[in-house]
């Protein structure tokens, strides 16, 4: 009886699941329902500019302020974290009510300071953006017969030396008929608990309707200083306002104020709410050239493929022709031994500088798993670009999290390499837990400090700066300690061979054998430069990226090929008698972050050609170096792991004593 009714209860509970996700939009909050004449408030978000990439608060500038004060909205700590300052607005809409003329307010004269700023912001194409009911405001232009979108509107703009401020908007919200869901009703009590169709509501009679778009057309207009004098916030304008976006008139000027105002006009749409993101994952720029990345996917799977087919008849080829040979011919053999069979009293000796492999091998299994975890879940709708902030947020989440990884996989290793030694395993655990957060908060709190000196929005506030630490050190080291402890009590992985007392010498090669290791990078980099150019676009030039799913696949393709090019790398040293493949290995896949670190560059010179000043040029390469440190990390960590696989299945396999 308790069996049964425990499986009940677990039926009801699956069917209302999905009962309630049928029809249900992942990405973003639930559909709210506004009924007509109720209040919308739009919030604003920082400045930003593609010129600058450095954001500033909305209320830095000469704007309307709220009538009951600025508030900070409720941010999470990936919005924080990527300079979003989201706050309340004095433009107020009335749910299905056209409005037009309606005043704002009226700025005090511009002093000196406050013009210079303005002109400033001007120049520098800053952008002012505006969030309604979490949309953010798109505008539509048109140039030369193709129409472009764009997210937020620019301060203002320069026409032959003259500055002109956008002082009227006009807001265009697209709203449709709200749809009650289909949400099973329970019934009963005990065991007679059952599943209902949808019951009515009271309210259900009451017209509602859901907000799916949010249009806005920036206008430049003067008015007329002496009809507002009498004016408060909200009251109509005494005269018609016309809104042509393609004149200018509103020229800002020292000692002269600025008068706000803005119109909203509501349209019935047929968009449904599970749609109203596609107009910004359709923005211009932003479509990904499915053919020409599949292409070129292909032909990298494929001369992957290649190299691994060949390699693997090659080493069994190998294996089976001394497997067949008798033991007198075997005798004979070790005596004429060439290859990799030379170096089988070597392969395992203990690298230079063990421990740091250790920590790096470790770090990459944290950030490798962070990274899957995390477009995994975006590629299910939960980091959408609809819940700004969330994609951040979990990355951190997770990064903690697989802190046990980190430290079970760099212990376990440390403890294979000295032979089941367990001594320094704390000390290797605490390493592990700082080494790469550490370069990333001295990274981070350089280019802060950048942001400090700007008064921008991107720099972190000493709060959050408590609250990282707080997590770093709370969280994330406790984490990596106990999965350094889980790593010490875990069975070392043995070598199949012994280590000879005298290390073997190294026949003189006839190229470097780094620069070979360096060049192989270039075979992963391959896999991914085409979707690496739209994560940048994505990045640096304010557009949405939104195929997480193609991401994943790409991950998984370059996992791939980065043990492929390990795994081929190795062998090839280990033929010319080189034994010493552990930070080869390492490289020879971790490589690609070279690559991309030229690529970062190459991005900067040729496609962000308005990116200027010194400041934010430091803010790119701060930040790309970041990225690039963390990718040689989960990469190189791919190379070796396979690589390490390889050469103990490889001497495994055979016996040569």
């Amino acid at each position: 009886m308790e069996l049964s009714h425990r499986f009940r209860i677990w039926g009801f509970t699956i069917l209302l699941i999905f009962q309630s996700v049928y029809g249900f939009y992942l990405p973003g909050s639930y559909p709210h329902k506004y009924a007509v004449g109720n209040e919308l408030w739009v919030k604003v978000n920082s400045l930003t500019s593609i010129d600058t990439e450095i954001p500033f608060s909305y209320y830095s500038l000469p704007f309307c302020e709220p009538p009951n004060g600025i508030k900070d909205s409720a941010e999470n700590l990936g919005e924080l974290l990527m300079g979003d300052r989201i706050e309340n607005s004095p433009y107020r809409f009335k749910m299905h009510t056209n409005e037009s003329e309606i005043f704002l307010c009226k700025s005090g004269p511009l002093d000196a300071d406050r013009l210079n700023l303005l002109k400033k912001r001007i120049d520098e194409m800053y952008q002012v953006n505006l969030i309604l009911d979490n949309l953010p405001a798109i505008r539509y232009t048109k140039k030369e017969g193709f129409l472009l979108r764009w997210t937020g509107y620019p301060v203002g703009i320069k026409v032959k030396g003259v500055y002109y401020v956008f002082n009227h908007l006009k807001f265009k919200v697209l709203v449709h008929k709200y749809e009650e869901p289909n949400v099973a009703r329970v019934m009963g009590t005990g065991d007679g608990a059952e599943v209902i169709p949808t019951v009515a509501k009271a309210d259900s009679d009451v017209p509602g309707w859901i907000i799916v778009g949010f249009e806005v057309i920036p206008c430049s207009f003067t008015h007329n200083v002496d009809a507002v004098k009498n004016l408060n916030m909200y009251d109509k304008y005494p005269t018609a306002i016309k809104c042509d976006p393609t004149t200018v008139a509103m020229a800002v000027d020292d000692k002269k104020p600025i008068i706000f105002s803005y119109e909203v006009e509501f349209e019935e749409s047929d968009i449904k709410w599970p749609s109203r993101w596609d107009a910004y994952l359709k923005m211009e720029g932003s479509k990904v050239h499915w053919f020409s990345i599949l292409n070129s996917l292909m032909v990298i799977t494929f001369l992957a493929g290649i190299v691994l087919v060949i390699f693997l008849r090659t080493v069994r080829r190998d294996l089976t022709r001394y497997e067949e040979l008798d033991k007198e011919a075997q005798a004979q053999m070790n005596e004429e031994l060439s290859g990799w069979k030379l170096v089988v009293g070597d392969v395992f000796r203990a690298p230079d500088h063990p421990a740091l492999l250790c920590i790096m091998v470790g770090d990459g299994v944290q950030i490798l798993g962070m990274a899957v975890v995390t477009i995994l879940f975006a590629a299910l709708g939960f980091m959408s670009p609809a819940s700004r902030g969330t994609l951040v947020t979990g990355m951190l989440f997770f990064y903690m999290i697989l802190g046990i990884a980190a430290g079970y996989v760099a212990v376990r290793l440390w403890r294979t390499i000295g032979c089941g030694d367990k001594t320094g395993w704390v000390s290797v655990s605490w390493k592990v837990s700082c080494f790469f957060p550490g370069i990333a908060f001295l990274i981070l709190t350089t280019l802060n400090f950048l942001l400090w000196g700007s008064h921008s929005t991107g720099a972190i506030p000493f709060s959050l700066f408590v609250i990282l630490i707080l997590l770093w050190f709370c969280i994330s080291v406790p984490l990596t300690l106990i999965g350094g402890y889980l790593g010490a009590k875990a069975p070392h992985i043995e070598f199949p061979v012994r280590t000879n007392q005298i290390p073997r010498e190294i026949p003189a090669q006839k190229y470097p054998s780094w620069l070979l290791v360096l060049g192989a990078g270039t075979l992963p980099f391959g896999t991914l430069f085409i979707e690496l150019f739209f994560i940048m676009s994505s990045i640096w030039m304010g557009r949405v990226y939104y195929v997480f799913g193609f991401l994943f696949i790409v991950l998984i393709l370059l996992v791939v090929v980065c043990a492929e090019v390990s795994l081929v790398l190795t062998y090839m040293h280990l033929c010319v008698e080189d034994w010493k493949w552990w930070w080869k290995s390492f490289f020879a896949s971790g490589s690609v972050a070279i690559y991309i670190f030229l690529y970062s560059i190459n991005y900067l010179v040729f496609d962000l050609k308005s990116l200027s000043g010194p400041v934010s040029a430091t803010l790119y390469l701060g930040y790309s170096l970041f990225m690039v440190i963390a990718i040689m990390l989960a990469t190189g960590t791919v190379g070796f792991l396979s690589s390490f696989w390889f050469v103990h299945y490889l001497f495994s396999s055979v016996k040569l004593d």
